[in-house]
């Protein structure tokens, strides 16, 4: 996986380092030169010295088709910016911005970033449930992080297909509250039989999140 960090303080420098342990492919944009040479010293990831609001620099750092772009700076409106573009412009799949100011969450969300979150917890919290943000993508958080609400499409070849939701062994802490079939959304019960492209939309607490995805992305 391929993922781009916006921003080297206190927080970029920890999801990176997340990242890296998960062994992903990282590149960590920062215009600071002193930080960039003391992040480029301490972790094994790719620094780009310039500023992450300019189409070179995102260009430089392989943001292009990215899978995740995470913009983490210290300004609002520079990780709107770079979210934007590199929504926009490089067609990264997933964009997650920080929101330094909860005011401009909503700005965040409708202008760039798929996921817009103010709070150091959650961000990380993303990424130490290990998710695959590829396959499922996380609508919203709840009780600060600790839980959240996921959608997954469930592939052509799914192993699920034809089963009833009351067959589907959910992992603890995750509950099913909808399913989108086409323009249709049902509130599903134990009876309700699951196909494929299905896209099932749950509540995760903890770890189930990564729990249930490892159950919804298995094939024939």
């Amino acid at each position: 996986m391929k993922v781009v960090i916006v921003g080297g303080g206190k927080l970029g420098y920890h999801v990176a380092e997340n990242m890296l342990e998960r062994k992903y492919d990282v590149r960590l944009v920062e215009k600071d030169k002193f930080r960039c040479m003391r992040i480029a010293n301490e972790l094994d990831v790719e620094v780009i010295c310039g500023d992450g609001t300019e189409i070179e620099t995102l260009d430089n750092a392989g943001t292009q088709n990215a899978d995740c772009f995470i913009a983490v700076t210290g300004q609002d409106q520079d990780n709107l910016v770079a979210s934007q573009l590199a929504k926009r412009q490089f067609k990264a799949v997933k964009v997650i911005a920080r929101a330094n100011d909860p005011r401009n969450m909503d700005a965040l969300r409708i202008l760039g970033a798929d996921i817009a979150v103010s709070s150091t917890e959650i961000i990380t919290n993303l990424i130490e449930q290990e998710v695959d943000i590829a396959e499922m993508h996380l609508l919203a958080t709840l009780n600060k992080g600790k839980a959240g609400i996921c959608a997954m499409t469930l592939p052509k070849d799914t192993a699920l297909e034809g089963i009833t939701l009351k067959e589907l062994e959910l992992p603890e802490g995750s509950l099913v509250i909808s399913i989108l079939r086409g323009d249709n959304m049902m509130i599903p019960n134990g009876n309700t039989v699951i196909h494929a492209n299905d896209e099932i939309v749950a509540v995760c607490e903890g770890r189930s999140q990564k729990r249930l995805l490892k159950i919804l992305r298995e094939h024939k």
